[in-house]
């Protein structure tokens, strides 16, 4: 594996195991799952639909993907989720709009939902920088040649199509996502779905001050940006996101301000409720 991934440009990364689970010795970037992922997309086109799938059914139980982009991010065709103690939460996505295709990474998130609202922010503020011809594995490491992943929180603009974020040069492999615990890895990403204004937003906790839950993603920034710019003084810094869960088998969308103490959490929903805004305090989890 390690010998395959030297061939088609995966310079920094040893492979120990075929499972992502824990080894010392093991490590990748995201500048390498980037690469990876375009070797997929486009060297096995007969099974990358696989990973779009939402649902599938197994001895009469139905599962749904841990990739919760497929279900509310527009274009979104995969690809991977990941999680180890050691790694955090990560995400390599692929997501097509019309003649645009971009490839991002993800690593090092503290919990899952961090992790997305990261990648929607970074898809976000990538599009409108992508070329409207569908790039070659090569063109794509092109793009990254003598340029080493940046730290999180900085977000690069891509010179072709790809993109990727990680906490530093190297981050330990990750397997399918588990019920372990999660890591102290701080974020930061940007989002401003109310002023399309980039601004820095910093987690400071695992709570999040919930706005609303719609049924359709829309609606759901809608409230968020509402809310956003009658409460700047109390939201400022906190990233606004959507994230989808299932009810009565129809999609809905919650409507979140995330990276709050406990306490935190409890002092601005009570002052939203002053100014007759909803809202309810969840943990992250």
């Amino acid at each position: 594996m390690t010998d395959t991934g030297r061939r088609i440009g995966m310079k920094n990364t040893v492979f120990r195991n075929a499972s992502g689970l824990p080894n010392d010795e093991q490590v990748t970037t995201a500048r390498d799952m980037a690469i990876l992922a375009a070797h997929l997309i486009h060297d096995y086109p007969d099974y990358y639909g696989v990973f779009e799938t939402r649902y599938f059914t197994y001895k009469g139980r139905k599962y749904r993907n841990h990739n919760k982009l497929l279900f509310g991010y527009k274009g979104t065709d995969g690809i991977k989720t990941g999680y180890t103690r050691a790694s955090g939460f990560n995400l390599t996505a692929s997501v097509h709009r019309g003649d645009k295709h971009l490839v991002a990474v993800v690593l090092g998130g503290k919990t899952g939902s961090q992790r997305d609202a990261a990648m929607r922010s970074l898809l976000d503020k990538n599009f409108a920088a992508a070329s409207e011809t569908k790039p070659t594995p090569a063109q794509l490491m092109a793009s990254l040649n003598g340029a080493p992943p940046p730290r999180l929180p900085a977000i690069r603009k891509p010179t072709a199509d790809l993109i990727a974020a990680a906490p530093g040069p190297t981050s330990k492999s990750a397997s399918a996502e588990g019920d372990i615990a999660e890591p102290d890895l701080p974020l930061k990403v940007s989002l401003s779905p109310s002023t399309g204004k980039a601004k820095s937003a910093r987690y400071a906790g695992d709570f999040h001050v919930q706005v609303g839950a719609f049924m359709s993603q829309a609606d759901a920034e809608n409230r968020l940006g509402m809310v956003q710019q009658r409460a700047v003084d109390l939201l400022d810094g906190h990233l606004p996101f959507t994230a989808s869960f299932m009810k009565d088998d129809k999609e809905w969308y919650r409507a979140r301000f995330a990276g709050f103490s406990k306490d935190d959490a409890q002092r601005t929903c009570a002052a939203l409720k002053k100014r007759s805004l909803d809202c309810v305090v969840m943990s992250s989890d």
